[in-house]
């Protein structure tokens, strides 16, 4: 799935007929359109654009599938050497890759850095019986296979946060009823009720939750969610908290003049008022890391996330 950024697009016709779009990004999005990835690949690439920071314009795939993974792989083998090339990445991606033992990682790209930070949320139908966390982690205790729980891929984030809940009910993690989604499909399964509960980060079920059709009993932040109205799992006594990092990485031989023209660029872009704004509105913490410093901390949560999905049993 490709498609043109509009507002690249519109900011290019007001430079005038002989302005072209002269090298425009193209982002691998590795996921399907509508959720987490999906919203930080575009919504930063609108910000781009909208501060005049970078204005050649970006194009968009969607390649969704196993944690992420799918999408990259395919990054790796179309993108070599393309110095316009970018994957959104995060922590979802280097749990699918652990679990799933794919044969390339993101140590075949160029990473960038880390960008932006989201707690998780458990939401419910509107109808649902479950008001409050220890409402859902009675439900767990008493039959964690009845309790279908929408997430993303197994092995990331959600499936790990679900896990730790089940640990903390005391039910056995090898019986928990976890369903993966991609994208947006989430939305739609826990609105209709194809699912008793999703967790995934905040922001991606904040408009659902405003319209009704979801209630979001927790977030699982240190503190509250700014404009929503749930407590954290902490508050509630549940000692679980899980972080939901994105970023971007170039493509395998990018030069490192183009690293470094990215890295300026997404440090002139930190600087900006729209960002901020983007920030605030997409309901994002700044988690900015730039270059060796992001591929330090890759490296650490390699093997930070190898010991967490072996504790909780999902790596064996």
């Amino acid at each position: 799935m490709l498609k043109r950024l509009t507002m690249a697009g519109v900011l290019a016709l007001g430079l005038g007929a002989g302005a072209a779009l002269a090298e425009p990004a193209k982002v691998m999005i590795p996921a399907n359109p509508g959720g987490g990835w999906d919203g930080a690949g575009r919504h930063t690439m609108a910000a781009f654009a909208q501060s005049k920071v970078f204005t050649d314009g970006a194009s968009f795939t969607n390649k969704g599938g196993a944690a992420g993974t799918i999408g990259l792989a395919e990054f790796v083998r179309t993108a070599k050497g393309d110095d316009n090339a970018l994957l959104v990445t995060g922590v979802i991606m280097v749990g699918g890759v652990i679990t799933n033992q794919t044969p390339v990682s993101l140590k075949d790209t160029t990473p960038l850095l880390r960008l932006t930070n989201e707690y998780n949320a458990i939401a419910v139908p509107a109808n649902s019986p479950i008001k409050t966390p220890a409402d859902f982690i009675a439900a767990l205790k008493a039959d964690p296979g009845a309790l279908s729980v929408g997430g993303g891929s197994a092995g990331g984030a959600d499936h790990v946060m679900l896990a730790l809940l089940a640990k903390h009910a005391g039910a056995p993690v090898a019986k928990i009823n976890f369903v993966a989604f991609s994208g947006g499909e989430i939305l739609a399964a826990l609105g209709g009720g194809k699912i008793k509960a999703a967790i995934s980060g905040a922001s991606e079920f904040r408009a659902f939750a405003e319209s009704g059709r979801i209630r979001i009993i927790a977030t699982s932040g240190p503190t509250r969610v700014e404009g929503l109205n749930a407590p954290t799992l902490k508050e509630a006594g549940i000692p679980v908290e899980v972080g939901n990092w994105r970023g971007f990485v170039g493509a395998p031989g990018m030069s490192d003049a183009a690293k470094k023209t990215w890295l300026d660029r997404f440090a002139k872009l930190h600087a900006t008022k729209e960002w901020k704004e983007t920030l605030k509105t997409q309901g994002w913490e700044d988690a900015y890391l730039p270059g060796d410093a992001f591929n330090a901390f890759l490296k650490g949560e390699e093997a930070n996330w190898t010991s967490a999905l072996k504790e909780v049993g999902i790596l064996k």
